[in-house]
Parts: C-alpha cells; structure tokens; sequence
C-alpha cells in the first residue's frame, strides 16, 4: 500500500456525503437482506446453475446483507463492512449477469433492458459505494497536496 503524500483530511462537506451515502447504502443493503429470507423465489432464480445449495446461498447472502448494513453504522466495525460489501457486490454480479441473460435470451425476469444494462453497469459504482461509505477509501473526495520539487533530486 503506497501511503499519500501530505493528505489533506476530507472537508466537513465531504465527511457530510459520506455519511449520507453510508444511511443509504445500510438502508438498502438492511432492505435486500430482509427480502433474501423473507421472499427468496426471485433470487433463487437468477442464482447460476452452478451454486451448490442455493436456497441456503440464499440465506446466507441475507445474513451478510444485513451484518453489513448494521457493520456499516457501528464506527469499530465501518471500514470492515464497507470492504466485505464490496467484496459482496462482486461475488453476486455473476447473478445480476444470470438474470440479464435469462432476460435477454428467454424473456424471463419481468424486467427490461432498462433495468438490467444500468444495473450491471452500475456495479462498480456500488463497489465504490461500499468502500467510500466504510472508509476504506476516500478517492475522489480526498486532496493531496504534493511536494513542488521532485523527492528524486
């Protein structure tokens, strides 16, 4: 890990979206987690064939979910959670690729290419969020000031 040069913490302003983001991203990922246990036909059928033991997958994914979306609100435990959602968002973008092509070949899902294209491309988006929102990064909010002459001189 390369350490910044001369950070500049982020502005009250920055810190005030940050914690923003960080309510919404724990409200919907609270919301998903509930709707994985308590409804989970729509997600047990954009799983990929290959997942063993879906239902249980299904389960599981909730429970994460939800420890991440309560992770995200306790400071001690924020950064943890905002990686280990980000993580998550990646592991399940071969679901939300599953449920576009089921779309797209066999018109099955109910939705439209209006909701999967966006979706899929907002997934790196949702990596970020996680990330920002818990703290472990700050790009592109942070300001670096830089030393003016090269350090190689």
């Amino acid at each position: 890990m390369v350490p910044a040069i001369n950070s500049a913490p982020l502005s009250r302003r920055a810190e005030r979206w940050r914690t923003g983001l960080r309510w919404v991203l724990a409200a919907a990922y609270l919301l998903a987690g509930v709707l994985h246990l308590r409804s989970p036909e729509p997600f047990l059928a954009i799983t990929p064939d290959w997942v063993p033991n879906p239902r249980a997958v299904i389960a599981a994914t909730g429970v994460c979910e939800i420890a991440g979306a309560i992770g995200l609100l306790v400071p001690r435990l924020r950064r943890l959670a905002g990686v280990m959602l980000a993580l998550y968002a990646l592991c399940v973008f071969p679901a939300n690729v599953k449920h576009a092509i089921d779309y797209i070949m066999f018109g099955r899902g109910g939705l439209t290419l209006w909701y999967h294209v966006p979706r899929l491309l907002f997934q790196p988006v949702i990596i970020w969020w996680a990330l920002f929102a818990g703290g472990a990064i700050d790009w592109p909010l942070r300001r670096h000031s830089y030393p003016r002459t090269s350090p190689l001189r």
